[in-house]
């Protein structure tokens, strides 16, 4: 049997506007935006796994929404949202394995950083570093206007959650299994590395058992994005040496305790898988095999975060944006707002991260789920009201556990 196709996972409201030349300041909730419709981000590797990203689709035509500013949420409302402020992960380093090359990812990051007010992470600070599956800076991948922008995602959401966490960019050859492992087991080889962030996942076969040994690394908290196609199940979040993290929807509450509330994505992947056995730290009744998701976070692209992204076909001309609102150009021209469990997997990692404990699977949260907020209403789509595709008190399988409040939870 073919070894199981893999899929980016992320959801795109696309707000792309031309770079800008000073700091912006975030704004301090997403605004919802009115079009159209979706466009799909699209990957351009011919022949390869196709991208499953969205965008808000342009008035003017067939691509994303074009607009001059900034949106979504940044650094200040990723933190106050999961009670992260003052937590520092003094340089410990958060790896983020993804397929292809993202030529601009550093300049982008700085870009990033710079307007969202953090300190610079790069190359030569030795906060930032790309590097190929097995190691090197050299030779990179081909690149990928598709996989570049989750790369854009990947890097931020990391500096949103854990602005002093240092981050180790792995750069698989192609979106198949094999090299993906190979760039995992770079990443767990490379000292200071604490967790590992996997936005991808693809169907559930026979090969994915033996790919697990890959993903099985003792001391480093290993997270994978649960899906965005709501309830069903995909691989590696369902191998039970991850830390399976599905989505939410995040708004402002005011006059509440906490001041945010959450409710379960209607896009989070949850299930029972056909094929990997029930971890020993998973009671829930409903499926005799392992269980998805184990915890989660923002994922919603209507409260997702603001990104920056610069790689694209049309290179800085006054016609890019144009050229990208109509969809005759690939890739992004400045700031994007962007969702899917793309985003919560790194939020997670980086998580684990800032509380610096060996873990071991994703066992962790489920002897600490004080930690945790718990999410209670929403779901993901039709499985008979069950807990598996509804949120409820207590564990479901669109938002696990819950979302962090703190660290004590990982």
């Amino acid at each position: 049997m073919a070894p199981p196709r893999l899929f980016r996972s992320f959801v795109v409201l696309s707000l792309i506007a031309a770079p800008l030349s000073v700091a912006v300041a975030a704004p301090a909730e997403a605004t919802p935006l009115q079009s159209g419709g979706v466009v799909n981000f699209g990957c351009a590797t011919s022949g390869k796994l196709h991208c499953l990203g969205k965008a808000i689709r342009s008035p003017k035509g067939n691509g994303p929404l074009v607009v001059s500013t900034p949106v979504g949420y940044g650094p200040a409302e990723i933190q106050a949202a999961y009670n992260l402020g003052g937590l520092h992960a003094n340089g410990r380093t958060v790896a983020i394995v993804d397929a292809q090359d993202a030529p601009t990812a550093e300049a982008d990051l700085a870009k990033f950083r710079s307007a969202r007010g953090l300190s610079p992470c790069t190359t030569a600070n030795g906060c930032f570093k790309k590097v190929n599956q097995n190691g090197a800076a050299s030779p990179l991948p081909a690149p990928d206007y598709g996989w570049a922008e989750e790369i854009s995602l990947d890097l931020d959401a990391v500096s949103a959650t854990c602005p002093d966490c240092h981050i180790l960019l792995v750069e698989a050859n192609s979106p198949d299994t094999d090299p993906l492992m190979t760039a995992v087991d770079t990443a767990a080889a490379t000292p200071g590395v604490v967790a590992i962030s996997n936005s991808y996942g693809g169907s559930e076969d026979s090969t994915i058992l033996a790919a697990d040994a890959h993903l099985n690394h003792p001391g480093i908290a290993v997270t994978a994005s649960s899906g965005d196609s709501g309830y069903g199940v995909s691989w590696p979040a369902s191998s039970p040496y991850v830390t399976a993290v599905g989505g939410t929807t995040l708004k402002k509450a005011a006059g509440t305790p906490r001041g945010w509330s959450e409710t379960a994505w209607k896009g989070s992947g949850s299930g029972c898988s056909t094929l990997e056995a029930k971890p020993a730290w998973q009671h829930d009744a409903g499926c005799t095999k392992r269980t998805v998701a184990d915890v989660s976070a923002v994922a919603d692209p209507a409260t997702g975060l603001g990104v920056y992204d610069t790689y694209n076909s049309c290179g800085s001309s006054s016609w890019c944006d144009f050229l990208l609102s109509l969809g005759l150009a690939q890739g992004a021209d400045g700031w994007v707002q962007v969702g899917g469990t793309s985003l919560s997997s790194p939020v997670i990692a980086s998580v684990y991260a800032l509380a610096g404990n060996s873990v071991t699977s994703g066992s962790y949260p489920y002897a600490h789920t004080s930690g945790l907020y718990d999410v209670t209403s929403g779901s993901n789509g039709s499985c008979g009201g069950t807990y598996l595709c509804t949120s409820v008190a207590g564990y479901d399988g669109p938002t696990g556990l819950g979302t962090p409040n703190g660290t004590s939870g990982f």
